[in-house]
């Protein structure tokens, strides 16, 4: 079990769950070398077993590339990606303990998610959150949502900060502290989102979820900075130990999270909620490792 405080690397997140033991792990459009390397390394780990929809042959080709044991993930066969969707997004609504994304753009993937009929949506909106662990701060760090939802208003945002707590909470941090991350800390009636936020803010002081610290609008300086909290004379409970940075756009998710991975050295990982199992998803571009720890984010999540 994480501590009160949730995880302070990716190492501690994989450790919790081998302790948890394997979970079904069910890959959609699984023909991707790095999906199924990380797949091989999750099973060694004792943290998944795979369930892969796809081109059987292709699959079979890359396993014996990476020297992967036939036989050791079960392999479906489909003839395409649409089909592969269906059938591994209908398999993990009834069996399975977490879906992942293999080799297939992002739309296309939710799209099938997205499906009623097939079991796997919830009452919720869905919502990406991507986890880093920088070298530059003190626990694992959560920013939503960078990956799936472009039109945000007000309902969207508030399911948004709802599903993000949701799961920082199942990972053990009993509470969540939040910052609704915009350029500036006023309200400012140029700037949309600042307004949003205040609402945001004030439903958290009622308790709307739960046992949550959500402060903003702030400036992302703000939220790490007590001291440039102190020199702008903003009162703040969560700067500088804050867990979740809500973005005011999809845009502005994808590009921090990034920024951080790409320049400032962060192990990444992704996962989507608001579903009735968790999702796995990342970029087709990230490495086994990155895939490895959102698998394990994965077992944790289900």
């Amino acid at each position: 079990m994480a501590a009160s405080r949730g995880y302070e690397s990716f190492a501690q997140m994989l450790a919790a769950a081998e302790g948890r033991g394997k979970r079904r792990c069910v890959v959609a459009c699984a023909e991707d070398c790095a999906t199924i390397e990380a797949l091989h390394l999750a099973k060694r780990e004792g943290i998944a077993e795979a369930v892969l929809y796809g081109d059987e042959q292709r699959i079979s080709t890359i396993g014996a590339s990476l020297k992967v044991a036939p036989g050791e993930f079960t392999v479906r066969a489909t003839g395409s990606i649409q089909e592969s969707i269906r059938a591994a997004v209908t398999d993990v609504a009834q069996n399975g303990d977490f879906l992942m994304k293999g080799q297939v753009d992002t739309a296309t993937f939710l799209r099938g998610v997205l499906e009623e009929e097939l079991g796997l949506r919830g009452d919720r909106i869905l919502s990406h959150v991507a986890l880093l662990e920088l070298p530059t701060y003190h626990k694992v760090l959560f920013i939503t949502d960078g990956g799936i939802n472009t039109d945000l208003d007000l309902k969207r945002k508030i399911d948004i900060v709802r599903n993000a707590i949701e799961l920082v909470r199942m990972l053990g941090v009993a509470r969540p502290k939040v910052a609704l991350l915009s350029a500036v800390e006023k309200i400012s009636l140029s700037i949309s989102e600042t307004l949003d936020w205040a609402i945001v803010t004030r439903m958290g002081d009622q308790g709307e979820f739960g046992d949550a610290m959500i402060e903003g609008p702030l400036a992302l300086d703000i939220a790490f900075s007590p001291e440039s909290a102190k020199i702008k004379r903003v009162a703040s409970e969560v700067s500088g130990d804050v867990d979740i940075l809500v973005v005011p756009s999809l845009a502005t998710g994808n590009i921090l999270a990034k920024g951080l991975q790409y320049l400032g050295g962060a192990k990444v990982a992704g996962i989507i909620v608001g579903a009735r199992k968790p999702i796995v998803m990342l970029s087709r571009a990230d490495t086994p490792e990155t895939k490895l720890y959102s698998i394990a984010l994965g077992n944790l999540a289900s």
